[in-house]
């Protein structure tokens, strides 16, 4: 479902490249161009999620940028998280090894700058830190925790250029592995507009109106309803249940735009790329003909339904979701009939695009002033939710 697949592992295990404090010279942020290559310099993004291993390199290009090498691999790092409240070790085995092939791209396509960062999983395991940090032992990688008020300003400003500026509101939507985050942008002021995703030189994010971060994405609901065989009751169930739960964490926002029709949804996830792929039915998975498409919240529904009704085994067998997403992607079904709920868009636009992309231009955006070395932060508690009213 990405750019990258394990096809890219490279045959043999090679250390990561050292800077002059012995620490990885991708995962330190050093500015400095690895000597000895021309050209522009690269700049690596890896996203860390609950369910997902991701990792993008690229080169600016103009006011975006140009991918040299992608990777993404199905971890599960967040199984089991929502009960023991433990990262297994199973679940790390895997992302280590994950993130082994990440390190071994970044030396191999000599990255400048780096910044790796993780998310609900590690957010919320008590073992969260300390895997991270043995991950830094053994891949030289150094992740941050992020809040979910950035990783919501990460994913609006991965997929900007996405947004339609003739509409008066856009709502966009990250379903993760372990959590949703919802922003919701007001996009009236069209004199000071750009198609772009910047505003008077600005950038999108300046027009979030209110946000909210959920705890809860395909894996979480998944563990919690069942996702292998869903009833039409069941799956009732999952989408009552996840409307509930943003309505407690937020007064919605701009909700009279979307009931007059003047608002459409952006999704940037798993879950709206395997819906637009079996919408396509595409006889394998091809982002080019994904990111960016327009679909009506009807032949969303429609697909979404069809989902649940052929079955775990069905799931399987369609080629843009199989086995690695079968009983996952009928929750994140649920968790987009729970938003429409709430926000009435006719229109959905597809982005595969989002985290990983949001931290490459942010890298790029500061590369003319004084190089920020990467340091992981310390890890705070999530904090609660928060979305200023319309």
């Amino acid at each position: 479902m990405s750019e990258g697949s394990d096809a890219d592992a490279p045959q043999r295990r090679r250390p990561p490249r050292k800077n002059a404090g012995g620490a990885p010279a991708a995962s330190s942020g050093a500015s400095a161009k690895p000597e000895g290559r021309r050209g522009p310099p690269r700049f690596a993004a890896i996203d860390l999620g609950t369910n997902n291993c991701r990792l993008l390199i690229a080169s600016p290009r103009g006011r975006g940028f140009r991918v040299v090498d992608a990777f993404s691999r199905i971890v599960r790092l967040g199984e089991g998280v929502a009960a023991s409240g433990q990262l297994s070790d199973a679940a790390m085995s895997r992302t280590i090894g994950a993130l082994r092939v990440c390190a071994q791209k970044m030396e191999r396509r000599d990255v400048a700058r780096a910044r790796c960062i993780a998310t609900q999983a590690c957010r919320g395991a008590a073992n969260g830190d300390a895997f991270l940090a043995r991950v830094q032992s053994e891949t030289g990688l150094r992740f941050e925790i992020i809040s979910p008020a950035e990783e919501a300003r990460l994913a609006v400003e991965g997929c900007a250029q996405l947004i339609d500026m003739a509409a008066d509101a856009a709502l966009i939507f990250d379903i993760g592995g372990g959590s949703t985050e919802i922003s919701w942008l007001d996009l009236r002021d069209r004199d000071t507009a750009k198609g772009d995703g910047t505003k008077d030189g600005g950038r999108m994010v300046d027009r979030i109106g209110g946000w909210v971060s959920l705890p809860y994405g395909v894996v979480t609901v998944s563990e919690r309803f069942g996702g292998r065989d869903i009833s039409a009751e069941g799956y009732a169930a999952m989408a009552a249940f996840v409307a509930d739960e943003i309505r407690k964490a937020c007064a919605p926002g701009l909700t009279e735009i979307f009931e007059a029709g003047r608002g459409h949804l952006l999704g940037t996830s798993g879950t709206v790329t395997s819906i637009a792929g079996v919408f396509l039915d595409l006889p394998r998975y091809e982002r080019r003909l994904v990111d960016g498409l327009w679909m009506s919240a009807v032949d969303a529904r429609s697909v979404s339904e069809r989902l649940r009704r052929m079955g775990y085994e069905g799931r399987v067998a369609q080629p843009c979701i199989g086995a690695e997403r079968a009983d996952l992607v009928v929750a994140g079904c649920a968790i987009l009939e729970a938003i429409l709920g709430i926000w009435p868009a006719e229109r959905i636009r597809v982005a595969d695009r989002g985290l990983r992309e949001g931290v490459l231009l942010s890298l790029m955006n500061s590369r003319s002033g004084r190089g920020r070395r990467h340091r992981r932060r310390k890890r705070r508690p999530p904090s609660e939710p928060r979305a200023p009213s319309s």
